[in-house]
């Protein structure tokens, strides 16, 4: 058992280099199949299934560690700590994106129809461009696709909004069984969490697909394109990895693990699960809506 005095030290582990060389090597597999690169895909899917086993690997060391009493409050706390700046940096992750969006809605399309600053741009560079958001007139038909219409926001995007919110209502939910002790209903709202996550994913691949090939909206669909397949496209990427840890977690509950007071393991993915709800909401307004 861990001592209150004793911060915990873990043995030399093999994990970080394996993480290093397994993101490395995802990275190079990515960068070959966006240059249409020989036997791309066979170093992709190396590199990602590296990925997958340094993460079932580590964390399956992590969870050994937390059960055989290990852990102390310093610990604890050092977890905490370590989640917030993970937040943290997802935040600004998804901050460089919103504001690529509000720089070419507010700043460069004014600016390119002769308004402010713009009126030697507009001159020069584009005099018949009309300012309007979505820019549907692309400059160079070309190197550009041209997109028939936008996905309304009062469709599949509201009803994912409603998944979503009612999600985060789940979750906690399970967290409040959870510190009650009544694990049934905490793995009940935990399935819960996980199906509504699920079921968002599937209804944004819908919508993926109703882009490509109703509306031919396609990330070269200019600047509206761009913007709104990364924003979602990401959100939408990390959707998938909340459900997959909330996953976990309800294997975990199921096993008998976690007690009142020592859960954190499930209060990390559940900040994440809110990180997610709350990111959509902006996109929702801003993406979507407005």
């Amino acid at each position: 058992m861990a001592s209150k005095d004793i911060y915990f030290v873990p043995e030399s582990s093999k994990w970080p280099i394996v993480g290093s060389l397994a993101l490395f090597t995802s990275f190079v597999g990515a960068a070959m199949l966006f240059n249409q690169s020989p036997n791309a895909k066979y170093v992709f899917i190396i590199g990602l299934a590296a990925v997958i086993y340094m993460f079932a690997g580590w964390f399956s060391n992590v969870i050994t560690e937390s059960l055989e009493g290990k852990y102390n409050k310093q610990v604890d706390t050092s977890f905490r700590m370590g989640m917030g700046w993970f937040i943290l940096s997802e935040v600004m992750f998804f901050a460089a994106f919103f504001g690529a969006l509000f720089y070419a809605r507010v700043l460069s399309v004014p600016w390119l129809s002769g308004e402010g600053h713009g009126v030697i741009t507009h001159q020069f560079l584009w005099p018949e461009f009309k300012a309007s958001w979505p820019m549907s007139v692309m400059p160079n038909p070309t190197n550009f696709t041209a997109f028939k219409d936008t996905i309304p926001a009062f469709g599949v995007p509201a009803l994912n909004t409603l998944i979503l919110l009612t999600s985060g209502l789940t979750v906690t939910f399970a967290h409040w069984a959870l510190k009650k002790g009544q694990r049934k209903y905490l793995c009940a709202w935990l399935a819960a969490t996980v199906a509504l996550g699920a079921i968002f994913v599937y209804f944004q691949a819908g919508e993926y697909h109703h882009a490509y090939t109703e509306l031919n909206l396609k990330l070269s669909s200019g600047i509206y394109g761009s913007t709104f397949f990364l924003l979602t496209g990401f959100h939408g990427f990390h959707v998938t990895m909340g459900a997959v840890m909330l996953a976990v977690i309800l294997l975990r509950s199921l096993k008998g693990h976690f007690t009142k007071n020592d859960h954190f393991a499930f209060e990390a993915v559940a900040w994440y699960w809110h990180f997610v709800d709350v990111v959509w909401l902006g996109l929702f307004i801003f993406v979507y809506w407005l």
